[in-house]
């Protein structure tokens, strides 16, 4: 087993939250070791809904996020549920929760209740649009978040979103920076904290290079007018003969320089730096790309090192020879295909996750073993 796999050993997370953003900082966190408890409703998280199912009908969205954990079904609006809970999070390190603002006071337990209770925890709020935003109460999805923050204005006409989701995930990884940054800071000074993160909040922090821009000029940017979203020719999704098609990513001139030397096309070199967009040497690159199948496209620029590549789709993409020599990919127990943390640790991948674990009684002893973390 990878040491990344025992880095938050002894930690333990409760994981009040649905979907994905919530559930898949948990999930970092129990790769890393940490004991997690997914507290579920009686009728289980709305993911079990959504995608396929395998042979078992197990469905392999909600339990490819959930891998690793002990799932506890609790009914939050009864006393009983109330209770068990408050028992859970006094031996926590860590919260997570994914509720509108307010629902969790209603609750019982919220913030304030429990850090009353366990000073030391550290409690992630990992909300839509935060505790303080005039939409705070407001319903929305990761499409919801792009449109709102600028990113879909100038990706696609029509805009397109994306897949996978943007927010949902950043929001992920940025609780679980925050999350291990607070757990830090309380090895210090002893006191837990309480993260308000708006998922609304992750794309604005995603697109920088656009908000440097609009801040120096004032100007929005528009679709197919910035290196990054289609404006230049050395950064580019092209159409090959054989309708596949190949991504240019000849960024820096040493790249462009050894593209268009492979290309044979010497009269492209001084126009690396056209101004954007680059309509007209866009025009003469896709034209170009159109005269050559895939095959040829690969005996052409694979050796010439000019970030020339195949755009794969998903089956082709785990049989690369890039992910097979990371093995990343690996088959679980129940022969489900796990991605796993994208990190070797002292020469060795992560180990595969094991699946989740339904409790069907809520007590206390059937998650925790009732002893504090010193972590």
């Amino acid at each position: 087993m990878s040491r990344f796999n025992s880095f938050m050993q002894g930690v333990r997370v409760l994981d009040v939250s649905a979907y994905i953003p919530g559930p898949l900082a948990g999930l970092l966190f129990a790769d890393m070791g940490a004991q997690v408890i997914k507290i579920e409703p009686p009728g289980g998280d709305g993911m079990r809904e959504l995608g396929p199912r395998d042979d078992a009908d197990v469905p392999v969205f909600h339990a490819a996020i959930n891998a690793g954990k002990t799932i506890c079904r609790l009914d939050l609006k009864s006393p009983q549920g109330v209770a068990t809970f408050l028992r859970l999070a006094d031996e926590a390190d860590v919260v997570i929760e994914g509720f509108r603002p307010g629902v969790m006071k209603r609750l019982g337990i919220d913030y304030a209740t429990l850090a009353a209770r366990n000073p030391r925890l550290v409690y992630c709020a990992l909300t839509g649009y935060g505790q303080r935003s005039p939409t705070a109460n407001e319903a929305g999805h990761d499409a919801n978040y792009l449109a709102a923050s600028g990113v879909l204005h100038r990706n696609g006409n029509p805009p397109r979103y994306f897949d996978p989701p943007i927010t949902d995930v950043s929001g992920a990884l940025f609780a679980t920076i925050a999350i291990l940054g607070a757990l830090h800071r309380r090895d210090v000074d002893g006191a837990g904290c309480f993260i308000d993160l708006a998922l609304a909040d992750t794309p604005m922090l995603l697109q920088q290079f656009a908000l440097a821009g609009f801040g120096a000029t004032g100007v929005a940017p528009q679709t197919d007018e910035t290196y990054l979203n289609g404006g230049a020719a050395y950064y580019r999704v092209y159409r090959t003969r054989d309708a596949r098609h190949v991504v240019l990513g000849a960024v820096e001139p040493k790249f462009w320089r050894a593209f268009c030397e492979a290309a044979h096309q010497p009269a492209w070199l001084a126009r690396h730096q056209d101004a954007l967009p680059q309509t007209e040497l866009i025009g003469e690159l896709d034209a170009f790309f159109a005269t050559l199948s895939v095959a040829e496209c690969i005996e052409r620029f694979a050796a010439a090192d000019c970030c020339v590549t195949l755009v794969l789709d998903l089956g082709e993409a785990v049989d690369a020879p890039h992910h097979v020599a990371r093995n990343l990919l690996r088959l679980g127990p129940h022969h489900d295909l796990q991605v796993l943390f994208p990190a070797w640790i002292d020469g060795v991948p992560p180990a595969v996750r094991g699946p989740s674990k339904t409790t069907a009684d809520p007590a206390f002893a059937a998650c925790f073993d009732g002893h504090r973390s010193t972590v």
